[in-house]
């Protein structure tokens, strides 16, 4: 799921492979998706012709949660990015080989000096009111994004670096940055472009509710229930044809189990974000294909470490509450070597996961450098006992529990006892706390373990700064940019 929290500091990070249910005798069209409806046609040989896929109908997709806001600048969960994918059109994609590929833009250059590119836009897009998509809708989308500082969302960070945008003629589009962009294509597929005629009256974009969801994609909002399901019908006049089903309905499930037992019924063709515990259990039903690999944009388990430095807690809102001892390198390096990833990735991802070696996931080889390999903190729980020894960390009253050194400040109950916080809507959250806890236990750390709901745990997070130890995650972009811009001290409110 994709997350809006301000890091101080990340550390520890574990890769989460996907793991996709797909239908059971025809090809899966979407690579977060699942199902299922019965049959008494044998399966097709392998020799023969793929068959056509069939059109029109209802696809209905389990999800984990509802989307929370329709504007794509405030949207922070997954299933917000779901729908607008499919409401509104980018300048520039990516297939599922990760090759950035045209959309609203059929070509893109760059100027000798890296500081100047050209769009060149398609002239048959249509916004769903039926209204041409043109360069000063780009323009608007880009500012937009760029100028207003309130967002909740992320698409400011993809629009910054443009310091000026142009629109000479309604299919050419102008931006300028202040130095070269290596990554200009990553910053132009997440740049959803709204409709300016719409947009402009409503007066300020971070407060339009955007009720209507109008876009240019290849999907239109028919009908939303909060908290219970959103319908999306096929855009008949896309300018890529009309999609090959009439409707998508996104179904909500927040319980893991019900999403599942969903797909297993038919009441789903697809289900998303399900645990990796039922992956058994769906291989053995009929009808239900599970694919697992590695995904185009990787997920990210973290382990993250208050380390706010009383001077640099937020005025309006912080509480920074993070345990002192945190603020000691040799602790957290202790703490990184009672750290096992590879059972983490075994017991709490029941395998399904790489060991995270820094910011840039393994899952993004074009961007990974192998040299971090060899930088990683092993699992040796006597180096990390050693750690603390060294910095005058002891037990001095054998309640098996650690004491600062004299004179340190130790937190509220004098000692080091860690509070570790995780999303009760991550599954495996709950094994990969209990494995820390034994592991950082033979260190002589104790820990308290609270799950807390995922608006709490943002609050608790930031900007309060009220946590000493967080497992989340994030999703990443096809481009590591993203992960980067989100972990920088700028976050910080």
């Amino acid at each position: 799921m994709r997350m809006r929290a301000n890091v101080v500091l990340t550390s520890l990070l574990v890769v989460v492979a996907l793991a996709v249910v797909g239908c059971g005798d025809d090809e899966a069209s979407e690579t977060t998706a699942a199902q299922t409806t019965a049959t008494t046609q044998p399966e097709t040989p392998a020799t023969t012709q793929p068959e056509t896929p069939a059109t029109g109908g209802t696809v209905r997709i389990g999800i984990g949660g509802a989307p929370e806001d329709l504007n794509p600048g405030n949207g922070v969960l997954a299933e917000d990015y779901t729908l607008y994918e499919l409401v509104y059109d980018t300048p520039i994609s990516i297939d599922l080989d990760g090759n950035y590929i045209p959309e609203l833009a059929t070509d893109w250059t760059v100027s000798d000096d890296g500081l100047t590119w050209t769009l060149t836009l398609r002239d048959d897009a249509l916004f769903h009111d039926g209204t041409p998509v043109t360069s000063e809708d780009v323009k608007y989308s880009i500012e937009i994004f760029r100028d207003y500082e309130d967002w909740g969302g992320f698409l400011g960070a993809y629009a910054y670096y443009f310091t000026d945008v142009q629109a000479p003629d309604p299919t050419t589009v102008v931006l300028t940055t202040d130095e070269p962009l290596g990554a200009f294509e990553a910053q132009m597929v997440f740049m959803y472009i709204v409709p300016k005629h719409i947009w402009e009256p409503a007066g300020d974009p971070v407060a339009f509710t955007n009720d209507e969801m109008i876009g240019s994609g290849s999907f239109k909002l028919a009908e939303i229930r909060q908290n219970e399901y959103v319908t999306l019908a096929a855009n008949a006049d896309y300018w890529g044809g009309a999609p090959i089903v009439d409707e998508v309905v996104f179904q909500t499930y927040e319980n893991p189990d019900a999403r599942v037992q969903a797909l297993i019924n038919g009441d789903a063709d697809m289900i998303t974000e399900f645990p990796n515990t039922a992956i058994a259990t769906l291989e053995a039903t009929p009808n239900v294909k599970v694919v697992t690999g590695a995904p185009l944009a990787p997920e990210l388990r973290d382990i993250f470490f208050n380390v706010t430095e009383p001077e640099d807690c937020p005025a309006d809102d912080g509480v920074c509450s993070g345990h002192p001892a945190l603020r000691d390198v040799q602790v957290r390096r202790a703490l990184a070597h009672g750290v096992d990833k590879q059972q983490m990735i075994t017991i709490g991802l029941l395998g399904l996961g790489d060991p995270g070696l820094g910011l840039v996931p393994t899952g993004l080889p074009r961007f990974f450098a192998e040299e971090l390999v060899a930088q990683d903190y092993a699992f040796d729980l006597a180096e990390g006992n050693a750690l603390l020894d060294a910095a005058g960390y002891a037990d001095t009253n054998s309640d098996g529990i650690r004491e600062c050194p004299a004179g340190a400040e130790c937190g509220p109950t004098g000692d080091l006892t860690l509070r570790l916080n995780y999303p009760t809507d991550i599954d495996e959250a709950p094994r990969l706390a209990e494995l820390l806890k034994g592991w950082w236990g033979d260190l002589g750390v104790n820990v308290e373990i609270a799950g807390l709901d995922p608006d709490t745990l943002t609050s608790v997070c930031c900007p309060t700064f009220d946590y000493d130890v967080i497992i989340w995650g994030w999703g990443s972009d096809p481009d590591p940019g993203f992960l980067l811009s989100v972990l920088t001290c700028a976050e910080v409110p």
